[in-house]
């Protein structure tokens, strides 16, 4: 552990947490040196609980021997970088970390078939790019016991700084990949699709054939247009969310909440 005060933002090894964007942290040439940030105390030790790499932290001085004195304990060899809370807090955002920040490693992402292999009930979601509803996806997902999540490539990307803060670290405990192959890929790998959407010929969310199915993806859409024509053409269900009061639809975090409970695997008995 090396301890190393900063009068400066510039200062060398900062930048992962002053100036890199969300894209030169990510690092799509080089997955494999792709570094996210995760926020606050609670976070990071979900974080580091679920086998993530650290690899330097940020916090104020007074975190030292306070709320970052855990984790600094569970980092090992890193650098510790620290400073005046008066000039941490003209980093973006800072106030809401809680006053401590840790780089860390990207994961190596595991396959499709990989994720899917022991999965029950897998939510894939399709173009949805706002971080807020992103991390409450994986909140939802996590608490409600879904096995896995897809994402296509037009969608936001989980590890983002602000969707893993809203996610409360739910997104280091669900697998997850990106879905860059076809819908009828899951058909191919056990899967019956149910695409949440508001058609003539859709189904209500609490349909008895829904809990017979073994293997189901939960198919969520974006937050304006909701899922494409031909996605919902190809999905083995539509499936709707009874409305009243004339409201045509719901946020897709609320929305995919409602969908994780209701058509969770049912219980075994094991």
């Amino acid at each position: 552990m090396a301890i190393i005060e900063i009068t400066t933002l510039s200062h060398s090894g900062v930048e992962i947490f002053s100036t890199l964007t969300e894209a030169q942290l990510r690092n799509r040439l080089e997955p494999v040196k792709g570094i996210f940030i995760a926020e606050s105390p609670k976070v990071i030790s979900v974080a580091l609980d679920a086998g993530y790499e650290p690899l330097a932290l940020l916090c104020e001085q007074k975190h030292i021997t306070g709320d970052a004195a855990p984790l600094i304990e569970r980092c090992g060899d890193i650098p510790v970088y620290t400073g005046k809370r008066e000039l941490l807090a003209t980093l973006t955002g800072y106030t809401l970390t809680r006053g401590v920040l840790c780089a860390m490693r990207r994961p190596r992402l595991r396959s499709l078939e990989d994720i899917c292999r022991t999965a029950r009930r897998i939510v894939v979601v399709d173009g949805v790019v706002d971080t807020t509803n992103i991390g409450a996806i994986f909140r939802s997902a996590a608490a409600l016991g879904i096995d896995a999540v897809l994402l296509t490539p037009t969608s936001c990307d989980p590890l983002n700084r602000r969707a893993v803060r809203v996610s409360m670290g739910s997104v280091f405990l669900v697998p997850w990949t990106w879905l860059e192959a076809p819908l009828s890929r899951l058909n191919e790998l056990g899967f019956r699709t149910a695409a949440m959407a508001l058609t003539d010929n859709s189904i209500p969310i609490d349909s008895p054939v829904l809990a017979t199915e073994p293997k189901l993806a939960i198919i969520m859409g974006t937050e304006g247009d909701g899922l494409p024509h031909e996605t919902i053409a190809e999905a083995n269900y539509v499936v709707r969310i009874p409305m009243s009061h004339g409201v045509d639809s719901l946020n897709v975090a609320a929305a995919a909440a409602i969908a994780c409970w209701q058509l969770r695997a049912p219980d075994t008995g094991n």
